[in-house]
């Protein structure tokens, strides 16, 4: 493009953004046309240079949901929606739907489900296809933010598209994020999985009328109070809701605007809270699967086939099992097999068969850890700290207090 042309481009992305900011609603569905198909450049900066240059108390709140499909998170948008309009805020919402396989474009299920919504002016509705991106946001779904913000909405709603636990990115652009669970969702091994439950601020236990509430609560409890000793964070919130009838709606909108206002606007868009969420996943991640298998050989030539080798084996006299440790990643797997018939891994592989035994984290601090597990009455297999293979030290959790999972805590070389 020669340099006239882009002069005409930027002159009409300036006359677009003047009527996006004087609320025209036709304006602003063609300026996220526009940062969908990855153009608007110009129109963006414009827009993210008035939004940052406004008071705090002139900024929208940015409210995210996330969660597994079928937990209600469309249902629970609407009524998220419909309570703000309540209170006199007018609301955006972007909703994230997986792409779809023909055309390439979202399915609109939002803008299905909100029927009703969509007819109030103080409310816009705008569904945007992933086009392949991870995370469970669309690529341009942060400029689409600064784009309905500057338009003057009050309050900006996400809905990630409901993939499952890799649905982060959502920390990154919201001030707060509540992750939508229901009753038959998961198992207690889903509760201790890294991934969509560490970015949550307030967990939304929706369909709070269906069979199963209660143990799911009483799942969730118990893995809060494991993550409070192990991390020292506080535990979140924790709200029941029947997004159908609109049933704990308002105590679930108070929680996340508490998070919102605690969190600070300069410290999302400054990029912070993205640092923030990094350094909390940072803090504890998996170090390694413990699997129990009946001989080291067949299992790393199985293992071999896929590319991992083993950095070499040890025996660890104490347990009385031979280790040999695969990197994968940042991780590890840890394959073990007994050196007798009375170890630990033998009697589990002749009750349960070989497979996965434990479930390893990396924490910072292993005594003060310990410490605060044993203050709050966590069961540990053995109270004092062992040192295993190449040295590291460790303690187990006992399944009882960790969702029936075994659960190892290794301190993180300093």
């Amino acid at each position: 493009m020669d340099e006239r042309g882009k002069l005409m481009e930027d002159a009409g992305e300036r006359e677009l953004a003047a009527a996006l900011i004087g609320g025209d609603r036709r304006a602003l569905a063609r300026a996220l046309t526009a940062v969908e198909n990855g153009g608007a450049e110009h129109l963006v900066k414009l827009c993210r240079a008035l939004v940052e240059a406004r008071t705090d108390d002139r900024r929208a709140v940015r409210l995210g949901l996330t969660g597994a499909p079928g937990a209600g998170k469309s249902t629970l948008m609407e009524a998220l929606t419909r309570r703000l309009r309540e209170a006199g805020k007018t609301v955006a919402v972007l909703a994230v739907d997986p792409s779809s396989p023909v055309t390439g474009g979202a399915v609109l299920g939002d803008r299905i489900r909100m029927r009703e919504m969509a007819g109030d002016d103080g409310v816009f509705i705008r569904s945007m296809a992933t086009r392949g991106h991870l995370g469970g946001l669309a690529a341009a779904a942060e400029n689409a933010l600064v784009l309905m913000e500057a338009a003057g909405w009050d309050a900006l709603l996400v809905e990630t598209t409901g993939v499952g636990q890799g649905e982060v990115e959502i920390a990154r652009c919201a001030d707060a994020v509540a992750v939508v669970l229901a009753p038959g969702m998961g198992d207690g091994v889903q509760a201790m999985k890294a991934g969509v439950l560490e970015i949550a601020d307030v967990m939304a236990l929706n369909k709070a009328d269906a069979a199963g509430m209660d143990e799911l609560e009483r799942e969730m409890a118990a893995a809060e109070a494991l993550r409070e000793a192990v991390s020292g964070r506080a535990r979140r919130r924790m709200v029941r809701t029947v997004a159908t009838r609109g049933e704990g709606v308002e105590d679930l909108l108070a929680a996340m605007m508490e998070v919102a206002r605690r969190s600070g606007e300069d410290e999302r868009r400054s990029g912070r809270a993205g640092e923030r969420w990094a350094g909390e996943r940072a803090a504890i991640v998996i170090d390694h699967l413990g699997i129990a298998v009946r001989s080291l050989d067949e299992a790393e030539r199985l293992y071999g086939l896929l590319g991992l080798a083993s950095s070499g084996r040890e025996t660890v006299a104490s347990e009385r099992v031979r280790v040999a440790m695969l990197a994968v990643g940042e991780s590890r797997i840890e394959l073990l097999e007994a050196t007798d018939e009375e170890s630990t891994i033998a009697k589990y592989i002749a009750r349960r068969g070989e497979g996965l035994h434990h479930v390893a984290l990396r924490v910072s601090g292993l005594e003060a850890v310990v410490e605060r597990l044993r203050e709050r009455g966590v069961r540990l297999v053995k109270d004092e700290i062992q040192v295993g293979a190449g040295g590291h030290r460790y303690v187990f959790v006992h399944p009882s207090a960790a969702n029936g999972v075994l659960l190892e805590l290794v301190e993180a070389a300093e």
